[in-house]
């Protein structure tokens, strides 16, 4: 169960009258998630989210208050957060941050389709076009430094052939990256299938910007297509492949070394993920009863990527 800070309904109904959105009519938890509590919300003028955070870097949330406030305001499908009578988004209920959303319609797609790739690839291609110039800054808490960093705490709990892979791969990274620009923006750091609703095909929202940063938006990219074009041997599919980059290349054209360090990126990137989930189970044990995620999907899709399985890019669209 998600909800880690139960909340009662007389408590969100006083809530909600800081807000323009109606009286309160049904409150539920919702069960998904391991970070923070959620809840539905519903009053006669809407459907809500209600999110109270409960761990993290609270000194962040302005951050993503804004992000969403700058990518709601360019039409893209994100949920911006409501604000208050007074034009305040972040609230406290419960002794804890609260945030309260729009509902975004669908649910999460566990094998999207061709047209849902189209729409999860155009949306990312618009979101990083506009998020270049958006002016909010937060380093990405895991990036190229903190695999460096951190990389060393998983090595005694692994094998010794994983042990040299890792090692060998942070070494593979630092040489490559070292002295490279890669064009930066804000990215989601996070746009896992389940962090998008769709309504059949139409992509109705983009949630959970909790990992949210400035960085190379090579670095998103390569996080979606290893998520959304990947079958369960890690290997990639090569029609979703396309579909999401070609969909995204008309808004965002790659440079020549985004090109060149593409393949890299998606090693990166899945190490990204197979050490954070060491972490937890090894190192970093999550506040809350909560079951950590396999590492081993993401040791998978990084032996796939060694092994040169990466289709051609696309051509840039313009």
């Amino acid at each position: 169960m998600a909800v880690f800070t139960p909340l009662r309904d007389d408590q969100v109904a006083e809530f909600l009258e800081r807000y323009s959105v109606g009286h309160l009519q049904t409150l539920k938890g919702v069960p998904q998630g391991t970070e923070n509590s959620t809840f539905f919300v519903s009053t006669k003028q809407g459907e809500w989210v209600l999110t109270l955070f409960e761990q993290g870097e609270f000194e962040d949330l302005p951050f993503f208050v804004d992000l969403l406030d700058y990518l709601a305001a360019r039409q893209l499908p994100v949920p911006g957060p409501v604000h208050d009578r007074d034009g305040v988004a972040l609230q406290r209920l419960a002794g804890r941050p609260a945030l309260l959303f729009p509902r975004m319609p669908g649910s999460h797609p566990s094998a999207p389709n061709l047209a849902q790739c189209v729409a999860l690839g155009d949306a990312l291609g618009r979101m990083h076009q506009a998020s270049q110039q958006f002016t909010g800054k937060r380093a990405n808490p895991r990036d190229l430094d903190w695999l460096t960093r951190r990389h060393r705490e998983a090595l005694p709990f692994l094998m010794a052939d994983d042990q040299a892979m890792m090692s060998n791969e942070i070494a593979a990274y630092e040489q490559a990256f070292v002295g490279v620009e890669l064009p930066q923006g804000a990215i989601h750091g996070d746009l896992f299938r389940d962090n998008t609703l769709y309504d059949g095909d139409r992509l109705g929202g983009i949630i959970d910007f909790y990992n949210g940063c400035s960085g190379d938006l090579l670095f998103d990219l390569a996080i979606v297509i290893n998520d959304w074009a990947s079958d369960a041997a890690g290997d990639i599919d090569e029609p979703r492949y396309d579909a999401i980059l070609g969909a995204y290349l008309v808004h965002r054209p790659l440079t020549v070394v985004e090109r060149e360090l593409w393949p890299v990126m998606l090693r990166l990137t899945a190490l990204r993920y197979w050490l954070s989930r060491l972490l937890v189970i090894h190192v970093d044990p999550p506040a809350h009863d909560i079951t950590p995620h396999d590492p081993a999907r993401f040791r998978t899709l990084l032996g796939r990527r060694l092994d040169g399985r990466v289709p051609p890019l696309p051509n840039n669209a313009r």
